[in-house]
């Protein structure tokens, strides 16, 4: 293999994404490597700039996208639900020919407004480098306000388009976002530490109440 040619784990960096991540691709036929004689995956740097479209020099910008996906924790992204959501949106922006400018992903609450990839979208947006974000639920977006940052986008031209528009019912994440603000404003108010604490105090009565509910 030459220059031509990277490591599975370079091409994650790439991408942005796990290798377990790259690996679903794989099996779900989205993005397909070749192999080594030891069997090793290799990935064309041709394809990866491709989906990445970095070059988009004479494509016309209503056909370019920012794919834009959040879960809220460690263990959700662990778990694989951010690859899964990001291979959702690169099919349907695909099914839609959009081009792809960028996938961009965060794990954090949708209630953090200094999430690195919303800031990188948003940077994205003012250089007018796209005219469409596609996100898989509003709340990805953001859990609160997203009609206001759906206007700022509108400002530069760029379209949000939201794949499903029911409400997604996931009360884990909810309750997470609900304790990250609750610990964020007893921070403002109480300090650090005691922000901590009244964020441990609220998890363990929502804890505690969750297991009074189950055994009724």
């Amino acid at each position: 293999m030459d220059e031509q040619f990277v490591s599975i784990g370079k091409a994650a960096k790439m991408l942005g994404m796990s290798i377990d991540g790259l690996r679903k691709w794989e099996a779900a036929g989205i993005l397909i490597p070749v192999r080594t004689l030891t069997n090793q995956r290799r990935y064309r740097i041709a394809d990866l700039h491709a989906l990445m479209h970095e070059d988009v020099t004479g494509v016309a910008r209503d056909t370019r996208c920012l794919l834009y996906a959040r879960v809220s924790t460690k263990k959700q992204q662990e778990a694989g639900n951010l690859d899964r959501q990001l291979g959702r949106l690169t099919t349907f922006a695909a099914e839609q020919h959009w081009i792809v400018v960028a996938a961009l992903t965060d794990v954090a609450s949708g209630l953090n407004e200094k999430r690195r990839g919303l800031q990188h979208l948003l940077t994205l947006v003012q250089e007018k480098q796209a005219a469409i974000v596609a996100v898989e639920y509003k709340d990805r977006l953001a859990r609160l306000g997203f009609h206001y940052l759906e206007s700022y986008l509108h400002a530069f031209g760029v379209q949000v388009v939201v794949m499903d528009h029911e409400v997604k019912d996931d009360q884990q994440e909810l309750v997470e976002d609900l304790i990250a603000i609750t610990t964020s404003f007893s921070a403002r108010i109480y300090g650090k530490r005691g922000g901590k604490k009244i964020g441990t105090t609220v998890r363990q009565a929502m804890a505690t109440l969750a297991q009074e509910g189950n055994s009724v």
